[in-house]
């Protein structure tokens, strides 16, 4: 099947561009009133303008953006500006997630489910999830979808075999793709979805009677989310759109038929809160970075003064990075575990017989 073709974005700017929508008076997610601020905060990553505020649902635990970005904000807010300034140091740490180590680990997850015959990884990027999945299902077809092109460059790097540009949530990507898959993969997607919930209903509608759709996700329930604040690097802010609490994906799968097999952070806390933090406000305490929004550069000595300090702040960086590591075998245990994995079996079809459960903590 051809991808679907790609248009580009028109360059925006905060001046120009719808960025927000209207602010919510209740939650998103069950429609609860009782809302209370966890943060306001800037871009601190990429330093783009703007100011955000992240809510909480004191009912069932949401936490979102309120007033959340529009798709121009989104499409303004993820592009890379050139000569925009650049934090290695979280940025490295940001690539945790993402790493063959992890990559593994959720592959490895899967083999108690058998070998599909086909797989979609949702928010595939680049595609490296399904070439490392590939190494424990040999004769699975991957197949990718991503908002981006390169899912397509993916596709000619022979990472997947159908590449999808879009969002699951549009029908004339989820149509043709109905009750296709035995397996739908979401491995830190949902963050940036502006619906979740729909989100999750799409991936069940392409997911054949008996298959399995496994989610990684950030938990807002983390208690390193309330220590740190707007420093706990998982916010992300502008880019993360929702945290969902385990619970809330937990009962959204259960009312849609599904069995949840694992529920579990154990293997996937990353631990990276306290360097992220670390570098964070490093770098914020340091002079401004030269932006390209900027109406009047900084001079040539706050520049230079700026990267000597960022550089002399890196061993700063490494002893909290040290400390992640050290604690880290506790706070994947406990409600420091700042991720969650989800597999969840759809109902099978009538007359077949079910598997046996799984086992996994509870979220």
């Amino acid at each position: 099947m051809p991808a679907h073709p790609v248009s580009s974005a028109p360059a925006l700017s905060p001046s120009t561009a719808r960025v927000h929508e209207p602010r919510r008076e209740d939650c998103p997610w069950c429609g609860s009133a009782r809302l209370r601020n966890r943060l306001r905060t800037g871009d601190l990553r990429q330093y783009k303008p703007g100011s955000f505020t992240v809510d909480a649902c004191r009912d069932c635990g949401h936490t979102f953006q309120n007033p959340r970005l529009t798709a121009e904000g989104l499409a303004l807010y993820h592009r890379t500006a050139r000569g925009a300034p650049r934090d290695p140091a979280s940025d490295g740490l940001l690539a945790l997630r993402s790493s063959p180590r992890r990559h593994r680990s959720a592959a490895r997850a899967m083999l108690c489910c058998g070998e599909p015959e086909s797989w979609l990884d949702v928010g595939t990027g680049h595609a490296r999830f399904p070439a490392t999945a590939r190494q424990f299902f040999p004769y699975t077809a991957f197949d990718g979808l991503d908002p981006t092109p390169r899912v397509v460059r993916a596709r000619t790097a022979d990472r997947v075999e159908e590449a999808h540009v879009g969002r699951l949530t549009d029908p004339r990507i989820a149509v043709p793709l109905r009750a296709r898959y035995d397996v739908v993969s979401m491995l830190h997607h949902l963050e940036g979805t502006p619906d979740p919930r729909a989100e999750l209903r799409a991936a069940l509608s392409v997911l054949r009677p008996g298959g399995h759709l496994l989610i990684e996700t950030l938990s807002p329930r983390s208690v390193f989310a309330a220590l740190l604040g707007r420093w706990w690097l998982p916010y992300d802010q502008p880019r993360h759109l929702h945290l969902l609490p385990p619970p809330n994906i937990r009962a959204e799968l259960e009312s849609a038929g599904c069995t949840i097999l694992t529920l579990d952070h154990r293997p996937v806390h990353v631990p990276h809160d306290l360097a992220g933090a670390t570098s964070l406000a490093l770098s914020h305490a340091l002079p401004t970075p030269d932006t390209p929004w900027r109406a009047v550069p900084p001079p040539p000595v706050q520049r230079h003064a700026r990267t000597a300090l960022l550089r002399a702040g890196v061993p700063l960086v490494a002893v909290a990075a040290l400390a992640d590591h050290f604690i880290a075998p506790v706070a994947r245990r406990t409600r420091f575990a700042n991720t969650y994995r989800v597999i969840a079996r759809t109902a099978p079809r009538a007359g077949a017989e079910p598997e046996p459960e799984g086992k996994g903590a509870a979220g």
